[in-house]
């Protein structure tokens, strides 16, 4: 029996329908893979310094920076309370370990001290002042080449007052004014007195100058069961004392802590500067280990970080690069070049 002529023709009709179509879209071309991920290397670690106060016991701090320097262990940012505020300005003018102590070896006590006896006896600072802003070259705060903070509290509130511009050496001086040894520093109407009775290691203030990594160096006095005999050991007995609990708490947001062995020595024994440089030299060797593993983790960690943002980047903008293929397409052409968006 014969096909009709019109049943015939249909099913050849929509062949050549589909070959039209087909020829129309062409072979279906598939992109090419996307090129591996590459993050590109984190910015380096910025290393900061936090410096504590200690009277005479601050001369440690060269020691500390004179081992740093010789192990490649750059510093970026110094923070210092007291005479950690003094060896940092220093440090903070382009002064190397060497030429710090250099100097230390050369200081005159006299010269940076100012009593004045109308004010019963206590050290007015403004010889201090003078003598920072001498070895700085008259650099304020903000213009020196490292950047620099001094901590200092605010006598009338109690608040920690962070100085990062301005007049360097009244900085170094209000934040060395050891309540009842020093006059309190009046600057714009406040006045100020040791940083050691808020933030006795700056570790904070180091943190806010955009630190990553940031070493302390702890010179504290530690109660040890004995009394200290002269005022100036009395005092700063006391004010190690007040800030024992907000210090600690402070220092444990440190990545290192460097603790020299100077609790022998008083802090008004300025005789003792070379021991004190050697006891910081000897703390910060026995660091260095601790110091070296603990930079190369977290650098690892950022490294890790910055691959991992690249490949979500590169998945998100794959996933966009898909939708934006599929609603390019008509219907008829998704299903006749179905993985065209494939990636």
């Amino acid at each position: 029996m014969r096909t009709p002529a019109r049943r015939l023709f249909r099913p050849a009709a929509l062949l050549a329908a589909v070959a039209v179509l087909a020829a129309c879209g062409g072979n279906p071309t598939r992109p090419a893979p996307p090129p591996a991920v590459v993050a590109p290397p984190p910015p380096e670690l910025k290393v900061g310094l936090a410096l504590g106060g200690g009277a005479a016991k601050g001369f440690a701090h060269i020691g500390v920076i004179k081992m740093l320097e010789a192990n490649g262990i750059r510093v970026d940012t110094v923070a210092g309370t007291s005479a950690g505020s003094v060896v940092g300005a220093l440090y903070a003018s382009g002064m190397d370990a060497f030429q710090m102590q250099d100097r230390a070896v050369a200081l005159d006590e006299s010269s940076i001290r100012d009593v004045r006896l109308f004010s019963g006896g206590l050290v007015q600072g403004q010889a201090l002042q003078d003598y920072v802003n001498a070895q700085v070259g008259g650099k304020a705060i903000d213009a020196l080449p490292r950047p620099f903070a001094a901590v200092s509290t605010e006598l009338d509130t109690g608040r920690r007052v962070v100085f990062v511009r301005g007049n360097t050496g009244q900085a170094v001086r209000a934040s060395s004014s050891i309540p009842g040894v020093f006059e309190p520093v009046a600057i714009r109407d406040k006045r100020y007195v040791d940083g050691g009775v808020v933030s006795p290691v700056p570790v904070d203030a180091a943190r806010e100058l955009g630190a990553d990594f940031v070493i302390a160096v702890d010179i504290s006095t530690k109660a040890n069961g004995s009394a200290p005999s002269d005022m100036l050991g009395i005092v700063n007995r006391s004010i190690a004392i007040m800030g024992q609990r907000a210090g600690a708490e402070e220092l444990a947001r440190a990545d290192v802590v460097i603790r020299p062995e100077v609790q022998q020595i008083g802090p008004a024994d300025f005789e003792q500067r070379s021991a004190a440089i050697m006891a910081g030299e000897r703390a910060a060797l026995a660091a260095l280990p601790v110091i070296r593993a603990r930079l190369a983790e977290q650098a690892l960690q950022r490294s890790n970080a910055a691959q991992r943002a690249a490949t979500a980047r590169a998945e998100r903008e794959a996933a966009q690069a898909r939708a934006d293929c599929e609603a390019r397409q008509g219907t008829v052409d998704r299903w006749l070049r179905r993985d065209a968006c494939v990636q």
